[in-house]
């Protein structure tokens, strides 16, 4: 599973601004596209730290988005009953 995440986001939170939000596209090997943002406590946290927790925060949805895909697109053979690329 190939997924190329784009950031679309990097603002301080409206509501708190303790906390930096941070937005991902993320794409798949078959072009499917989920946005998703998430809420990091900045405290003096570097960009890439922020941006690795939100993306750590994010993995169990992006993987359960993800994981829908996986048989798409693929040939099911009645046969043997198995997928086939």
């Amino acid at each position: 599973m190939s997924l190329t995440y784009v950031i679309k986001s990097y603002e301080t939170d409206t509501e708190d601004s303790s906390k930096t939000r941070v937005g991902f596209y993320v794409t798949d090997a078959q072009g499917n596209k989920l946005a998703i943002d998430k809420l990091v406590t900045t405290g003096s946290k570097s960009k890439e730290s922020i941006i690795t927790e939100a993306s750590n925060l994010a993995k169990n949805e992006i993987d359960s988005w993800a994981s829908q895909f996986e048989v798409v697109g693929k040939n099911w053979n009645p046969d043997t009953n198995s997928i086939e690329n």
